[in-house]
């Protein structure tokens, strides 16, 4: 019950369908967006990043052209459905790119220039903030995977 206050749970019906349709862990995915907004979809960091999962309107747009999607505005990133849509493929598209979940965090949390760098050094993720952020989510994603196992569809 503690767990559940401390790791709230809000739009479980588009996570589940958003981790489904793009083969994604829902208790990743809503760690993911615990971590970047606590599920606040009005929520805009200093850098620019928009909504529940934290998009650039600029990454939003390129996802929107990859994925056949028109008249995107920025706008349309505090729309829970379609900033989830879109984060869900963006973490889709870094999982497949890394082969695993750690790397593919630290680029959704560094970017992908960051961690291409750190990869060709031979070195892991530089940044202590990355570092933590990974942490954290996979903190998150065991408390998910614990206390919403009915509602994420975990069995």
């Amino acid at each position: 019950m503690l767990e559940r206050l401390r790791y709230p749970l809000h739009y479980q019906a588009i996570v589940r369908g958003h981790a489904r349709n793009y083969r994604l862990d829902p208790a990743l995915l809503a760690a993911v967006i615990y971590q970047e907004s606590r599920f606040r979809p009005s929520v805009v960091s200093g850098a620019g990043a928009v909504g529940l999962m934290q998009l650039l309107p600029s990454t939003a747009r390129g996802i929107a052209t990859r994925t056949g999607g028109v008249g995107f505005r920025d706008g349309d990133l505090y729309d829970p459905e379609l900033n989830i849509r879109y984060g869900s493929w963006y973490l889709r598209h870094l999982l497949d790119k890394y082969g695993d979940e750690q790397t593919a965090l630290a680029a959704y949390n560094a970017g992908q220039t960051n961690v291409d760098a750190w990869l060709a050094s031979g070195g892991g993720i530089h940044f202590a903030e990355t570092r933590h952020y990974v942490s954290t989510i996979e903190k998150a994603k065991r408390a998910y995977r614990r206390s919403y196992r009915s509602e994420l569809g975990l069995g």
